[in-house]
C-alpha cells in the first residue's frame, strides 16, 4: 500500500469526508487530495508528518502509526539505482531499518546480516 491510499483509508475511519478532514485540522484540501491520490510524496518535516497523524488519530507507537511512517519514509527512498522495483519489497525497508535500530548493531552483525542477504540472493 502506498503512503497516500493508506493516509485515505485513515481518513474515512474517521468518517469525514475530504473537506470535512482539511476544515477541521486547517489543511489544503487540494494538497490532501493530491496526498491521498499519490500525486504529491509525503512530506519531509517529521513536523508536518505528525500533524497529519494527530489529525487521524492514530497514537504514538500503534500498529497503524508505524505503518504510517515507514511508508512515508518508503515512499521517499529512491531505490531504481540499485535495481529495486518491488514497491512491497521497498515499504518494507523501513521496518528493516527500525528493526535494526532497535538493536545493538555491531559491524559484525552487520557483516554478518550482509552475508546472509548475499547467500539468498545467490539462491
Amino acid at each position: 500500500m502506498l503512503f497516500g491510499e493508506f493516509f485515505k483509508k485513515l481518513r474515512l475511519k474517521s468518517n469525514m469526508t475530504l473537506r470535512q478532514f482539511c476544515e477541521k485540522n486547517g489543511f489544503d484540501p487540494g494538497n490532501i487530495s493530491k496526498l491521498e491520490r499519490s500525486i504529491l510524496p509525503p512530506p519531509h518535516s517529521p513536523e508536518k508528518l505528525y500533524a497529519y497523524a494527530i489529525a487521524l488519530n492514530i497514537k504514538d507507537g500503534d500498529d497503524e502509526y508505524l505503518e504510517f511512517f515507514d511508508l512515508a519514509a518508503a515512499s521517499s527512498m529512491n531505490f531504481s539505482v540499485n535495481k529495486i522495483s518491488d514497491q512491497e519489497l521497498i515499504n518494507k525497508l523501513p521496518v528493516l531499518f527500525r528493526t535494526l535500530d532497535n538493536k545493538e548493531l555491531t559491524m559484525e552483525k552487520l557483516n554478518r546480516i550482509i552475508n546472509v542477504v548475499e547467500k539468498e540472493v545467490k539462491k
